[in-house]
């Protein structure tokens, strides 16, 4: 009976073939539908020495486009942004560090105010995208539940850019690996955007004060003076570095998702990502 651990080495191969071969999501079979076949077949199945595909997984049935979709052409993007984070963990938060998060499940915030990006020809420049999302345990264990927030600023096309981006349809990281955590997809909200961006004192307001975070220094318990901290995750996908933060506020409360951590972890971040 194969593991645990040899079905996240399967699923990890295919989604390194898939990436290899330059398939998206939306240019393959559902990828939720792939690994319920995986799922279903796997028992059965061996990972040979080196995480190969055993015999009786063809690479063609993970792989063969959905009906309709083999001519599809990947449209190209990419944005320059500022990125604040938030999250339940404690100071530095230990996913950064391929931990077990501090409370043993996940609930986070991020919004990203874009200066600068291109969807096919459609400007993202001076627009927000922001999301509120909860795991039950580790992010990478996934059934987790998202809602996305697009900047009401946006046109129509820049609406269905920022969807398209966010929700993974789009490929590019670092939305292509977190939408596969994701079981729910509660509805997009268009909504406004209120950014001051001053460092480790950064903040972002989303819909009023429906969802808020709110940076500032993490502080020496026993001098109260401000610590600097930064972390360098050179093989990390949301951000590469950032300079970790107390998040004096972090919280969201719309439908079907609720919650509020203040000092916890924070961060904010200079990025860039593309397709």
């Amino acid at each position: 009976m194969a593991s645990r651990e040899d079905f996240y080495q399967l699923a990890k191969t295919w989604e390194d073939r898939v990436r290899e071969l330059r398939w998206r999501t939306h240019v393959t079979r559902d990828r939720s539908e792939g690994l319920q076949w995986l799922t279903e077949n796997l028992p059965a199945a061996t990972v040979t020495e080196g995480g190969a595909l055993p015999p009786n997984v063809s690479e063609k049935q993970l792989t063969t486009p959905a009906p309709g979709e083999e001519n599809r052409v990947m449209k190209k993007w990419f944005f320059e942004a500022d990125y604040l984070q938030s999250c339940n963990c404690d100071y530095g938060c230990p996913c950064e560090f391929s931990a077990p998060p501090t409370k043993g499940f996940c609930e986070g915030l991020g919004a990203w105010r874009i200066e600068r990006g291109d969807y096919d020809g459609v400007s993202l420049d001076g627009l927000g995208l922001g999301f509120a999302a909860k795991w039950p345990g580790a992010i990478h264990e996934g059934n987790g539940t998202v809602c996305l927030f697009v900047d009401e600023k946006a046109s129509a096309e820049q609406r269905e850019a920022l969807i398209a981006i966010g929700s993974g349809q789009a490929g590019g990281l670092p939305y292509e690996i977190l939408t596969t955590t994701f079981t729910t997809f509660l509805e997009p909200q268009f909504t406004s955007f209120d950014f001051k961006v001053d460092g480790i004192q950064s903040s972002v307001r989303i819909g009023g004060d429906r969802v808020r975070i709110a940076l500032e220094p993490i502080k020496n318990p026993v001098t109260r003076e401000p610590e600097q901290v930064a972390v360098n995750h050179g093989t990390g996908f949301i951000f590469k570095t950032a300079e970790c933060a107390s998040a004096r506020e972090g919280s969201v409360e719309v439908e079907n998702m609720s919650f509020s951590y203040p000092d916890k972890a924070g961060f904010i971040a200079r990025i860039r990502y593309g397709n």
